[in-house]
């Protein structure tokens, strides 16, 4: 695997039916950031598992034989997956360089799980991009939960976004959010509406006073509505489609996994049904 580079954009390529879109966002957010762009695919190596137990059934000239055979398979289905990916990233690179992405980019390949590639993309990535559905044996909300990275979620197509919901829960994640989004290039210039779902209290309403006081500070231009509805996940999309905000933020999984038990996650719901790219600030 080659080296990722120091603050790249690192787009998973795990989402083949995705690609358009994942390559589109990628240039975008590259464009934006100024980085270079780090194609990942990423295959577990092929295994094959000995679910049966032969002893007693072959001479050992036989077992010689089959437990070559599973070698051999599995060598064959590697170098399958191998010049597979090569060739996946070799067009993702072509697509880049006919739609004029001005940024770097390079491949990525490793016959590992992308979980076991997370601790090494976070030390050195400034945002991962991913598709929604993953060939691979995992789920988006297991990505977001080992990462520490800002995370993007595409969605079925691609249109340059000039507008975003910041979901608001003053806890520590989300300020964290506000404050990448007050520096981060990616935002600038967008629209931010800053929508916190709960009791209009007092402690509510400084709260999303303070998260709006800092973007505007910023130079940002956003708007700050706090809505007093039970299902959390209902609200904001609701808002979001009613005002045409092209995009989704949010800090992830900001509860306890004993809540989350008892009430469910909001972040988990939300990764489901979310119908724009999702920018998701994992919890440290």
């Amino acid at each position: 695997m080659s080296n990722i580079k120091p603050n790249s954009i690192i787009t998973l390529l795990n989402s083949p039916e995705d690609m358009q879109v994942l390559l589109d966002t990628s240039i975008w957010v590259a464009s934006r950031l100024k980085s270079a762009i780090g194609l990942l695919y990423s295959k577990p190596s092929h295994h094959r598992k000995q679910a049966v137990d032969y002893s007693g059934c072959l001479t050992p000239d036989n077992e010689e034989h089959l437990l070559k055979e599973f070698a051999n398979e599995e060598h064959m289905a590697n170098l399958t997956h191998k010049t597979e990916g090569k060739d996946l990233l070799a067009k993702a690179q072509i697509y880049c360089a006919e739609h004029f992405c001005k940024q770097s980019t390079y491949p990525l390949q490793r016959q590992c799980s992308i979980n076991e590639n997370l601790d090494y993309i976070d030390d050195k990535a400034e945002l991962i991009i991913t598709g929604r559905q993953l060939t691979c044996e995992t789920t988006l909300a297991n990505i977001v939960r080992h990462s520490h990275c800002p995370i993007l979620v595409t969605h079925s197509t691609f249109k340059t976004p000039e507008s975003a919901l910041l979901a608001f829960d003053n806890k520590e994640t989300c300020h964290r959010l506000v404050e990448w989004v007050s520096k981060s290039p990616l935002t600038r210039n967008m629209c931010i509406h800053i929508v916190m779902v709960g009791e209009k209290n007092t402690q509510n309403n400084d709260a999303i006073r303070e998260a709006y006081a800092k973007l505007t500070q910023a130079g940002i231009k956003c708007k700050k509505k706090l809505l007093d509805c039970r299902d959390i996940t209902a609200a904001l999309l609701y808002y979001q489609k009613e005002n045409n905000l092209d995009m989704l933020m949010s800090g992830a999984f900001g509860q306890s996994r004993l809540r989350e038990w008892l009430q469910g996650s909001n972040t988990e719901k939300l990764l489901k049904i979310h119908q724009t790219p999702y920018l998701l600030l994992p919890k440290r």
